[in-house]
């Protein structure tokens, strides 16, 4: 091999091993924007593209809930007492980021102005239809995972998984309202609908080679990947109907609302 060649050949592996290294520094920030994991001090952090990552961090939420209810289904607790304790630990993995924007959007939404909205979802204090809300989801969440009986890592995974893809989908499709914010920069790496499309595709050829393989019924995969496209669609929809765009509240409310209501379509018939 020439001199010219190998030198080719370490910048083809300079710039892949670059590339390589701005994909799992934007995995960590996400990892660590999204969750309360600890992550080490060390790891290279690239807050900028996060918003690519949040399907995938809802594998790994949607994972270590699906681990919770495996323990607790081994030491025999009731199905309700371990609904309710998982949908708990997921509050808890997320330190309350999208259950918070929840509770601000619902007391936004109780305000007749509308241009006084924003300034209320902005105060930090909880008002009686925010905590209604969160009151709401909740039990929605538990009564909903306690009455599916079967498969239900599978449908703690798919939950978590469409729940941030439609967080996705509210970012790339709809106007941001604010010129700052937490939710501004999810905009800059999310410009158009077409940027969410890859991990839909993603997802969806997924959970049908999982079904293909036999992992999980073929009609519970379909079930799924039916029910999270039509709820991710309205639940971004609908608050951008009732506000004219999306907040970094609103992502966080379309993530609850998608987890919850697909959670009460799968109860169906479960």
């Amino acid at each position: 091999m020439s001199y010219r060649s190998l030198a080719k050949l370490r910048q083809s592996w300079s710039r892949v091993c670059w590339r390589l290294g701005k994909l799992l520094s934007g995995w960590h920030a996400a990892l660590m924007f999204y969750t309360c994991l600890p992550i080490p001090q060390r790891w290279p952090l690239e807050f900028r593209w996060i918003a690519f990552w949040v399907p995938w961090v809802g594998v790994v939420i949607g994972g270590l809930l699906a681990g919770m209810d495996w323990v607790l289904a081994i030491l025999h607790f009731p199905i309700a007492v371990s609904s309710a304790l998982t949908i708990v630990l997921g509050i808890a993995l997320t330190g309350g980021l999208h259950l918070d924007g929840v509770m601000d959007t619902a007391d936004g939404l109780a305000v007749p102005d509308q241009s006084r909205r924003l300034a209320v979802m902005s105060d930090s204090r909880m008002g009686a239809f925010g905590g209604m809300a969160a009151i709401a989801l909740i039990l929605l969440k538990v009564l909903a995972l306690a009455a599916i009986a079967q498969h239900r890592a599978v449908v703690l995974i798919a939950v978590s998984v469409w729940g941030r893809w439609a967080q996705q989908w509210a970012i790339a499709t709809y106007p941001y309202l604010k010129k700052e914010g937490k939710g501004a920069f999810h905009k800059h790496a999310l410009p158009t609908s077409r940027y969410a499309l890859p991990n839909l595709l993603l997802i969806i050829l997924f959970s049908l080679g999982l079904a293909s393989t036999e992992w999980i019924p073929t009609r519970l995969s379909l079930k799924t990947i039916v029910a999270g496209l039509i709820l991710s669609g309205l639940t971004s929809h609908y608050f951008y109907k009732r506000l004219g765009g999306q907040t970094g509240d609103t992502y966080g409310a379309v993530v609850e609302w998608t987890e919850a209501l697909l959670l009460c379509s799968l109860s169906a018939g479960a």
